[in-house]
C-alpha cells in the first residue's frame, strides 16, 4: 500500500465502524421499516452531505428547509435533526479532510472550538428554549439567505483570494473565541447551523483566505459544534420527536456523501458549487418569506428584508476592515498558508 493511499486508514476504519453501528442498531430493533419510511429525507441529504463537504454549509443547511418547509414539520425539528446528522456527515468529511492534509485556519479554529464548546452549550440550555418555532424559521432564512445574496454579487472576489495580509495567531485565535462563542450560542443553538458561515467570512472577508483553506476550516468547526450539540441534546434528553427516524434514512447517505464532496469539489471547482448553492439559499429564503407573509403582515416582512440588509452590511464591513489590513513587508500576498502554529510560504 503506498504511503498516500495509508493516509486514507482512519478514514475507512471510521466508516465500518460506523456502518456497523448503525446496521447493528436498526437490525437489533427492526427498524428497517422506519428507514425505508424515511426515504425522501435520505435522498435530500444526498444532495445537502455533497454541499455539506464542499461548501461553508452545513448538512443541515438542506436538511433544515426540507423538513419545515416541504413537509411542515416544527423548526426545533429542524434544528435538532441538523445537529445530529452533521455529527455524521461533516465529521465524516472532517477524518477526510484530515487524512488528505489539507491546510486549515489552525489558530482560528482552535479558538472557535473553545468559543462553540462554551457557547454552544448555553445556547441551547437557556436561549433556545425562548425562542418561538417562527423565529428560528425566519432566523435560518435570513442567516442563509445573506449568504446566497454576498455570493451572488462577491463570488469572483471571494474565489480569488490565494493568501492573507499580517496575521497575528494570538489574534487569530481570540477572534475565533468571540465568534466560537455568540456563533456556537446565538446560531448554531438555534437553527442547527451558521457558525461555520460566521468562520468562513471571517476568513474570506476579513483574512481574505483562500477557499481551499477557509471551507474545509468551516467545515472542521460545524462538525466539532455539532457533537457538542449532540451531546448537550443527549445528557438533557431534549431531542425532538422524528429525529431518530429522518437520522436512521440519512446517516448512512452522509457518512459517504460529505467527504463525496470534499473530493469532487477540487475536481470541478468552487465556484460552481457556490453559485448554485447561493441560488438555493435565496430561495429558501423568498420561500420562507412567501409562506410566512399573512402571519408577518407588512411590517414583519419589512423586518425579515431589512434583516438581510443588516447581515450584508456587516459582511461588507469585515471585507472593509480586510482591505484595510496590511501586507507584511516582502510578503506575497497571495503565497502565504495557514498552517498549525502560524503561516508559511509555498516555498518554504
Amino acid at each position: 500500500m503506498s504511503l498516500y493511499r495509508a493516509r486514507y486508514i482512519p478514514w475507512i476504519i471510521w466508516l465500518c465502524c460506523f456502518y456497523g453501528l448503525w446496521g447493528g442498531f436498526v437490525a437489533s430493533q427492526n427498524l428497517w421499516t422506519v428507514v425505508a419510511d424515511h426515504w425522501p429525507m435520505a435522498l435530500s441529504m444526498a444532495i445537502g452531505s455533497y454541499a455539506a463537504g464542499s461548501t461553508p454549509m452545513g448538512g443541515g443547511t438542506v436538511g433544515f428547509p426540507v423538513l419545515v418547509l416541504l413537509f411542515d414539520m416544527p423548526a426545533s425539528l429542524g434544528r435538532d435533526f441538523s445537529f445530529a446528522v452533521q455529527s455524521i456527515g461533516m465529521v465524516s468529511a472532517s477524518i477526510f479532510i484530515l487524512c488528505r492534509r489539507q491546510p486549515l485556519a489552525w489558530s482560528m479554529l482552535r479558538g472557535a472550538m473553545l468559543g462553540a464548546v462554551l457557547g454552544t452549550p448555553l445556547g441551547i440550555l437557556f436561549l433556545s428554549p425562548l425562542i418561538p418555532e417562527l423565529w428560528i424559521k425566519l432566523a435560518f432564512a435570513v442567516i442563509w439567505g445573506s449568504f446566497g445574496v454576498l455570493h451572488l454579487y462577491r463570488l469572483q472576489e471571494i474565489t480569488s483570494h490565494s493568501g492573507v495580509g499580517t496575521k497575528s495567531s494570538a489574534t487569530e485565535f481570540r477572534l475565533g473565541v468571540i465568534a466560537g462563542f455568540c456563533a456556537g450560542g446565538m446560531a448554531a443553538a438555534i437553527t442547527g447551523v451558521g457558525i461555520d458561515m460566521v468562520i468562513y467570512a471571517l476568513l474570506v472577508l476579513l483574512c481574505r483566505v483562500d477557499l481551499k483553506v477557509a471551507i474545509p476550516t468551516s467545515v472542521i468547526i460545524m462538525a466539532f459544534t455539532s457533537l457538542v450539540g449532540v451531546a448537550v441534546k443527549s445528557v438533557t434528553g431534549t431531542w425532538q420527536p422524528g429525529v431518530l427516524g429522518n437520522w436512521l434514512a440519512a446517516a448512512p447517505v452522509v457518512a459517504l456523501g460529505a467527504p463525496l464532496g470534499v473530493f469532487v469539489v477540487g475536481l470541478i471547482g468552487r465556484k460552481p458549487t457556490l453559485l448554485v448553492v447561493a441560488i438555493l439559499c435565496i430561495g429558501q429564503y423568498l420561500w420562507t418569506g412567501y409562506t410566512e407573509r399573512n402571519t408577518l403582515g407588512l411590517a414583519g416582512m419589512t423586518v425579515f428584508a431589512g434583516a438581510v440588509l443588516v447581515c450584508l452590511l456587516g459582511f461588507e464591513w469585515l471585507r472593509s476592515k480586510g482591505n484595510a489590513r496590511p501586507v507584511s513587508a516582502g510578503a506575497n500576498h497571495s503565497a502565504p498558508m495557514l498552517v498549525p502554529g502560524g503561516f508559511r510560504s509555498p516555498s518554504a
